[in-house]
């Protein structure tokens, strides 16, 4: 996958909601992106802390 969720997530939920593929869920610390991941971008686009960084 492309994309990774930083430790930086504050777990606001925004970049679960934009995903068109539902690849983002809450993991033990914060959201995590899963393998169905199709690379658009749009979580990284809408994360309000920049918490999530291309790999």
């Amino acid at each position: 996958m492309a994309y990774v969720i930083t430790d930086d997530c504050i777990s606001c939920g925004t970049c679960e909601g934009g995903c068109p593929v539902s690849a983002i869920s809450m993991g033990t610390d914060h959201y995590e992106i899963s393998a169905d991941c199709i690379d658009c971008g749009t979580c990284a686009d809408n994360c309000p802390v920049d918490a999530i960084k291309a790999n």
